[in-house]
């Protein structure tokens, strides 16, 4: 059966750990899908327990992620290996919700081209985090929302469904961090396409360590930021752009 969602989980070293994430993200999982956990090494420590628990969830596809390392490659990678029309990005540490997966796989289903879990709208909580990263996530979230008309307050969460046929058109310049959510929100705003957001609680994770390098990746953050800002663009100007970027 054609999966509706391809559920891409960026890993790295989560040892078992990944093992209680896992249980979460299939538990209310109703619609036909597919989760994709994909990871940098054949030697990281989660493999073995992914090839175990895929050997009785047959909707677990553990994958080795061939673009080269870190979670901006490892998500395009499962994004583009995806066989369902959505996929939704979820992080491995159990920090989303879960439960909101075919929520946001829905929003996509009705036309969205990215629909974000906001932890910045009416409803939404961040429970825990650094609270430098939390703040400067916080700031550029609203600024877009309100400056940019971005669509959602929350454009740094990873956690979104993207329509596939999306992500493919437009393209993934993104090659380090998590940047890359906020790289197709800002793509979805110069076409100006649809982004919807709902609420959501995202608490910082009970387990292991976290992979994220907030000065490392910044300015490919800013980078970001300030592109959604510009004028329409239609899909061959968006083009031209990126084949003008630098590498």
């Amino acid at each position: 059966m054609t999966p509706r969602i391809s559920v891409v989980i960026p890993a790295c070293n989560e040892g078992e750990t990944i093992v209680p994430c896992l249980d979460r993200i299939f538990a209310p999982l109703t619609l036909p899908c597919e989760v994709l956990v994909v990871y940098d090494d054949p030697a990281d420590t989660t493999v073995p327990y992914l090839e175990k628990f895929a050997r009785d969830e047959p909707r677990l596809r553990p994958s080795l992620n061939e673009y080269g390392p870190g979670p901006a490659r490892a998500i395009r990678w499962g994004i583009d290996h995806a066989r369902a029309p959505v996929a939704v990005v979820t992080m491995a540490d159990g920090s989303d919700d879960a439960e909101q997966i075919e929520e946001l796989t829905k929003l996509v289903e009705r036309g969205v081209v990215v629909a974000a879990a906001s932890r910045y709208m009416s409803g939404g909580q961040q429970i825990g985090g650094p609270i430098v990263k939390t703040s400067m996530s916080r700031l550029a979230g609203l600024s877009l929302y309100w400056l940019a008309r971005v669509g959602t307050r929350d454009a740094t969460n990873s956690f979104k469904a993207y329509s596939t046929d999306f992500v493919r058109q437009v393209g993934v310049e993104s090659d380090a961090g998590f940047e890359i959510g906020i790289e197709l929100v800002a793509k979805a705003r110069r076409l100006r396409l649809s982004v919807a957001e709902l609420p959501t609680i995202w608490q910082e994770r009970g387990g292991g360590q976290s992979n994220f390098k907030i000065m490392r990746w910044l300015p490919r953050y800013l980078r970001w930021y300030r592109f959604a800002f510009g004028p329409r663009l239609t899909p061959t100007q968006l083009a031209e752009k990126k084949r003008a970027s630098p590498p």
